[in-house]
């Protein structure tokens, strides 16, 4: 078979995929993109060309930077936390251990559980006098603050739990990972003096940095689409404490029919994901170890 032929075999192969990335990827980013140097039609007013005033106004929008601000700590709260603990989780089920399935599917349960379900379940944990935490709150004598309610604490509880729905299903990507390690690595380690800390420091970390690299990504861009929650336990409040930038695109669009501007917030949102991805392709993969 020629060079010209393999070729033509190769993007053959390549064709649905790239067709199903374009349609359902690329065009509507460039639709969305489109979108938002025009106004909203409304009725039999079709849409007109702006420029950039739906910029303007969203550079003026308090409720934006709140959002936006919002999802900034969300995602510092949440990311590492994540990550850690599922670091610490697969290290812990990768042991020899009694017990270690029952672990794994304990640690892995509440990734299979649907997201409105694991809402509503925290709902009943952080409600004020009746719920599990101030239960248990009010044998110490203390009722406990009003979780979702409060501006100080509607964010973190929200915090709470993404990183337990989200640090089982890291957990199994790094477990994995730790069982594509040969157990020479370690006892080689061993036999030349290194602590437990060195050998994880020095040799196992290197080689977990593709899929912490991964994870990351993953990472971040649920902590960018996270809505679900946000609607079932806050949607947003108190006073947009809780509002993240993709809730926010949600009630532009589909409650206050602001079409335009709700493509004008998700082009922001998008280049925040890719720049931040960006940044950790070429920073992270420099570093990365791969076997």
């Amino acid at each position: 078979m020629s060079r010209s032929l393999n070729a033509l075999y190769g993007w053959l192969l390549l064709l649905p995929a790239i067709v199903l990335l374009a349609a359902f990827t690329h065009y509507p980013a460039l639709a969305t993109l489109w979108h938002s140097f025009f106004s909203t039609p409304k009725g039999a007013r079709p849409a007109r060309f702006v420029g950039l005033d739906n910029y303007a106004v969203m550079r003026d929008d308090p409720v934006f930077w709140q959002s936006l601000w919002n999802n900034l700590w969300f995602a510092l709260g949440t990311i590492p936390t994540s990550i850690g603990i599922a670091l610490i989780m697969a290290l812990w089920v990768n042991r020899n251990l009694r017990g270690r399935g029952f672990l794994r599917m304990a640690y892995f349960t509440p990734t299979v559980l649907p997201m409105v379900a694991v809402a509503n379940i925290w709902l009943f944990f952080y409600t004020p006098q009746y719920g599990l935490i101030a239960q248990v709150m009010q044998l110490f004598g203390s009722p406990g603050p009003n979780w979702l309610g409060s501006r100080e604490t509607a964010l973190p509880a929200l915090m709470l739990v993404t990183v337990w729905k989200e640090a089982g299903f890291f957990m199994i990507f790094y477990l994995a990972a730790l069982q594509t390690v040969s157990p020479s690595l370690r006892e080689a380690a061993m036999l030349e003096g290194a602590s437990r800390w060195q050998y994880f420091r020095r040799i196992l970390w290197p080689l977990l940095m593709p899929t912490t690299l991964f994870v990351l990504i993953n990472a971040l861009i649920n902590a960018f689409r996270l809505v679900d929650h946000v609607v079932v336990m806050t949607r947003g409040g108190p006073d947009n404490a809780s509002t993240l930038l993709l809730y926010y695109i949600y009630q532009v669009g589909f409650s206050f029919w602001d079409t335009a501007y709700a493509a004008t917030l998700t082009v922001v949102l998008l280049v925040v994901l890719a720049l931040t991805a960006l940044v950790k392709f070429r920073w992270l993969d420099r570093r990365t170890h791969y076997q």
